[in-house]
């Protein structure tokens, strides 16, 4: 992928990027899911949550160490933001860091952290001041392999099983001062911004998935017979590929929808919320109406429609679980029409 300028595409050519647009981006994520949802993920993490918060935020010279190999894919990056604590609650967080002298100590865990095991280096939010709850919070940057910085098990999870997910554990962990990403407070922001972006991210994985599981569908349905004729010409099938086809093709064109605002620098935050409900929930219906195509044949692995089910179900809950869209779209939407 990195041969291909994938791991930044987004990010301007003089920073190791490919220096596409966030339509782009989506077009991009969404093939590469049609082959592999796993690899899909990688992706997106290292695009969105890591290189597109450290483009926007970050200093020239910490871009030139933190995003350039990044980008470049010559690195991969993770994002630390949920913790075994606090799920959906973002402003909620345990975990701290401490100014000591020159230095900032970090003291906590990161729970479900997709790259965890395999990222060179992490944008971590923790909390620096207490009692100014979400707006106490900051981000750090935070290398691989610095003292005080373990990894917890890596996580034997349903679907997506080539992404590496696991815990980030900081005891005493020392980073530099000038590995803070924005100022100081801007935590809550940063993470709220990458998430937007981040989720259309994964709304063009789920379609991905909603599109194999599709493509798989009806070419089984038109190889397959049954009463002498291929069961594509049966109407119970039709129905199902019809609905199939109309999530699918539904759902990315909000994502693009969301894309474009992203690209015009516009507010997208209600619509990349609409396009990862939307996206993430074509997949997984999408991924069970293939298994009901093929029948016994989508239950085993001889077939990919198993792994779509399987890669599908996890689409609904990180970067914010679907209830947490709902409540993002409708708190646009009330703001957008007062009483």
């Amino acid at each position: 992928m990195a041969e291909l300028g994938l791991m930044g595409v987004m990010v301007p050519e003089k920073y190791g990027g490919t220096g596409m647009d966030a339509l782009a981006y989506a077009i991009a994520m969404e093939e590469v899911s049609v082959g592999c949802a796993a690899t899909g993920v990688i992706m997106s993490v290292n695009n969105s949550l890591y290189c597109d918060p450290v483009m926007r935020y970050a200093s020239h010279e910490q871009k030139l160490k933190w995003l350039v190999p990044f980008a470049s894919g010559e690195k991969l990056g993770c994002f630390g933001l949920s913790e075994p604590g606090n799920g959906s609650d973002a402003a909620a967080a345990s975990t701290t860091a401490t100014l000591d002298g020159d230095a900032w100590v970090l003291e906590g865990t990161k729970a479900w952290i997709t790259n965890a095991h395999d990222a060179h280096a992490a944008i971590v939010i923790a909390t620096t001041d207490k009692s100014l709850k979400h707006k106490g919070l900051s981000a750090f940057l935070v290398e691989a392999g610095t003292p005080g910085f373990s990894l917890g098990k890596k996580e034997d999870k349903l679907g997506i099983r080539a992404s590496s997910t696991g815990n980030l554990i900081f005891d005493n962990c020392r980073i530099p001062k000038e590995n803070m990403l924005g100022p100081q407070g801007a935590g809550f922001k940063v993470a709220m911004s990458t998430l937007d972006g981040g989720r259309i991210g994964i709304a063009a994985q789920a379609l991905g998935i909603a599109r194999a599981s599709l493509e798989l569908a009806a070419h089984y349905a038109q190889t397959r017979k049954t009463f002498d004729a291929p069961i594509a010409k049966h109407q119970a099938i039709q129905f199902l590929l019809a609905d199939m086809a109309m999530r699918y093709e539904s759902s990315r064109l909000l994502t693009h929808r969301a894309a474009r605002l992203k690209d015009a620098k516009a507010p997208y935050t209600k619509e990349a919320a609409m396009a990862k409900l939307a996206a993430s929930e074509a997949a997984t219906a999408n991924a069970h109406a293939c298994i009901q195509v093929l029948g016994g044949m989508g239950y085993v692995t001889d077939m990919p429609a198993e792994r779509y089910y399987r890669d599908a179900r996890i689409t609904e809950i990180y970067e914010g679980t679907s209830e947490i869209q709902r409540l993002v779209i409708a708190g646009q939407i009330l703001k957008e029409y007062p009483a």
